[in-house]
Formats: C-alpha cells, sequence, structure tokens
C-alpha cells in the first residue's frame, strides 16, 4: 500500500472550513440552550470506552466498530453512539440521582463504513436522554422536543414519523408464527424503505391470502388518528395492540403540545439499533434523503449496567443539519479596522472597546506607503458605495470599517 500524500485524508472524515464551523456551532449553541429550556442538563461523556462494556452495550455492529487496544491489551473503542455511555454514567455517576434523568449532550461519533458507501465514519450529533419514565407522556415529550430542537437548528421544513417495535413484533410474530428468518427479511426490507423488496418476499412466503393481504397492507398505515383506528381492527395479537394503544396516547399528548401539524404515524417504521423496545421516530427535512433527527424507547438498556429503568430519547444528525439549516447570521458581521502605526496604540484600544462590547473585529496595520495608498483607495471607494454593503479587502470581506492615520495624506 503506498503512503498517503500530506494532504490526504482516510475516508469517512472531513475537514469543516470556518463558515461550515460557525453555523455547526450556531446549530449547536441554540439547540443546546432549546433543550436546557425543556429541563435538560448537558452531559459530556469520554471519546473512547472499553469494548466489553459501552461497545457491547451500543448494539451497534461490530464490524462496525473502530477499535483499539490500549497499553494493557485491553480493547478499547471510539463511541459508536452517545446513548449508551450515558446509560453507564446513569448507572454509576448519578445511581444516587432520583429518576427521572433529563440529560442532553452533543458530540463526536464513530462508525465504519464500507468504503464505497460514501458514508462518515465520524460525525456529530445533539440529543437528550429522558431516564426513568416510562409513560407516553415520556416519549411525546421527546418527540416534541426534537421538534423544537430542529426548529432551533433552523431546518425549514421537516416531518417526523411515529412507529412503535411492538406492534411490527407483535404483527409478524402473529402472522408468520414460528418463521424467525422470513420475520427478520420483512424488517430489514422495511428499515431500508424498500417495499418493492417487502412485496418481493412476501410473494415468495406463499401465505394465505389474508394474511399476505395484512402483511401488504401495513404499508399504507401512515397518517393520523386514524392509522392507530385501523391497526386495532387488524387481527393482531395482545402485545400489537398495546403497542398501538401506546402510540395513541403519545397522539394525544402531542395534540396538547400543539405539534400534531409535523407528526404521522407510520407503522412500518422500525428503529435501526436493536434496543429499541417501544416507540421510534425519525426526522426527514425538505430535500435531504436522509433522516435529520432518530429516537425511540430502549427499556432493557440501562440494564446492562445494573441499574434496571424504562428511557426514551433521540439524536439531531448535526452534521446533516448543516446542509438544510439556515446560515449563520450574517447581520453581525466582522468590522476591519485599519491604522498606520503612529495610530497603533488608538485602533488597537479602540477594537478592545469593541470586543467588549459584542463586536468582531480585525485589526489591520498599513506599515509602507503602498499599504496605506491601497487603504485610502478603499475608503475613496466605501465614500462612494452605498450604505451596508459588505466591504472587500485583501480578499475577504467585512461588514464595517474603521481607520486610524491613513486619511488622506497619512504618513507611512
Amino acid at each position: 500500500m503506498s503512503k498517503p500524500k500530506g494532504f490526504e485524508k482516510p475516508t469517512g472524515v472531513k475537514d469543516y472550513l470556518p463558515h461550515a464551523v460557525a453555523k455547526l456551532r450556531r446549530i449547536e449553541r441554540d439547540v443546546l440552550a432549546c433543550m436546557d429550556r425543556w429541563g435538560y442538563e448537558q452531559i459530556m461523556t469520554p471519546t473512547i470506552e472499553y469494548y466489553d462494556t459501552v461497545g457491547v452495550a451500543s448494539a451497534t455492529s461490530d464490524q462496525k466498530l473502530f477499535k483499539l487496544l490500549n497499553q494493557r491489551g485491553t480493547t478499547i473503542v471510539l463511541r459508536s453512539d452517545v446513548t449508551a455511555p450515558i446509560a453507564r454514567v446513569a448507572s454509576s455517576l448519578l445511581k444516587e440521582q432520583p429518576f427521572p434523568l433529563r440529560l442532553s449532550y452533543h458530540g463526536n461519533v464513530f462508525r465504519a463504513f464500507e468504503e464505497e458507501g460514501g458514508r462518515e465514519a465520524e460525525f456529530f450529533q445533539t440529543g437528550v436522554e429522558l431516564i426513568g419514565d416510562g409513560a407516553p407522556e415520556a416519549d411525546a415529550e421527546v418527540i416534541a422536543l426534537a421538534i423544537a430542537s430542529l426548529q432551533a437548528a433552523g431546518v425549514p421544513k421537516f416531518k417526523i414519523a411515529v412507529g412503535h417495535v411492538g406492534f411490527l413484533n407483535g404483527l409478524f410474530e402473529e402472522a408468520l408464527p414460528g418463521r424467525v428468518e422470513a420475520q427478520e427479511s420483512l424488517k430489514a426490507c422495511l428499515l431500508q424503505r424498500d417495499h418493492v423488496g417487502y412485496r418481493d418476499i412476501l410473494r415468495l412466503l406463499s401465505l394465505e391470502e389474508p394474511v399476505r393481504s395484512e402483511l401488504e397492507g401495513i404499508l399504507r398505515l401512515r397518517g393520523g388518528q386514524e392509522v392507530c383506528d385501523q391497526a386495532l381492527r387488524l387481527g393482531v395479537n395482545e402485545a400489537a395492540h398495546l403497542a398501538i394503544r401506546h402510540l395513541c396516547e403519545i397522539w394525544d399528548v402531542l395534540g396538547a403540545y400543539g405539534v400534531q401539524e409535523h407528526v404521522l404515524i407510520d407503522l412500518t417504521m422500525i428503529g435501526d439499533f436493536s434496543y429499541y423496545t417501544g416507540m421510534t421516530f425519525e426526522g426527514y427535512a425538505a430535500h435531504l434523503g436522509f433522516p435529520v433527527v432518530s429516537g425511540g424507547r430502549y427499556d432493557n438498556l440501562l440494564a446492562q449496567f445494573g441499574r434496571p429503568a424504562p428511557a426514551t430519547g433521540f439524536a439531531l444528525k448535526t452534521t446533516r443539519i448543516l446542509e438544510v439549516a439556515r446560515d449563520e447570521a450574517a447581520s453581525r458581521g466582522t468590522t476591519l479596522i485599519l491604522y498606520a502605526e503612529s495610530q497603533r496604540a488608538e485602533a488597537l484600544a479602540e477594537a478592545n472597546r469593541r470586543r467588549d462590547a459584542g463586536e468582531s473585529v480585525v485589526t489591520e496595520a498599513a506599515r509602507t506607503a503602498a499599504e496605506i495608498g491601497t487603504a485610502q483607495a478603499l475608503l475613496r471607494l466605501l465614500a462612494k458605495a452605498e450604505p451596508g454593503k459588505p466591504i472587500e479587502y485583501r480578499g475577504r470581506r467585512y461588514a464595517s470599517l474603521a481607520a486610524f492615520g491613513i486619511e488622506e495624506g497619512g504618513e507611512a
């Protein structure tokens, strides 16, 4: 294998240039502030964890984990999500804290994908975990907060699809008792949104017509309250009925929050993590094919760390949101202060005064006659320019300009 060139990076990672970083930090700041207003306290967990604890509990398949060996030969992993590390903390450092726990986070996570897949190996997430509350109100709270967080991030148009793992498990067990391989194949198609493949598998299973029709009919179970009503009329087992009733209660609470317009019930929804045990949801932004938020209920995860408790939460796909969120507001901009050496003290004092007032300021010294001539030419152009027009200087743009000692006749 040839040695990589100095400017090359491993596949799946990227550099974020200043404009993207400003946008990313704005999203992070505004979303975490939104979560704080809902009573969620921010937590930070390590980038590396033990494989035998968090790595195993994360439900990320082994081939997608980045594994390392420390100096003692113990296998550690780069975190593949933040939910499992928070479950570890909730069961140890926070074990004396009463439930419910409301925790928020922002951080980078790592997953190894096939190189030809074009997916990112490192990306950012901002999310919450609500631990210790198994009620429908808790699920509705995280969905409503996900909606508020997307709005705080500046995502202009989106839709949240909500489903329930228990419904699909109950439906498939009733229709295909004991046929685990067939059930998993159908679930895999639903996870990939491959409805053509789903129908093809149904045809290959040689099912009786009423069963095949019922299984195919779930592809049309997308909408509002009427979807719950239709699902309750299906000939499914008690577990599936309980799941639907739980979704109905969530829907009612979302109505009280006033956010039903952003939500649809989708009974083909199935979470992409094996630790989901109940409600799951994904949010899609207009003109973007990948989800920008996902979450759900995971009532069995904390038991792996010795503190059994119900839990629910979500993660915003912050890196994807960069593509659709509004840009960092340009109204503040950056002020350029140009000065001749004779006016250095006055210019830098003015820069400090403006920074203390919250402005972004860049200072440039004009030392030579040529540099002062360039600055003087800029001042002459600005005198004729329309107010509020951005200022171009040495290949960069500024919102405003202040000058010290470089007016016509200024000293070099």
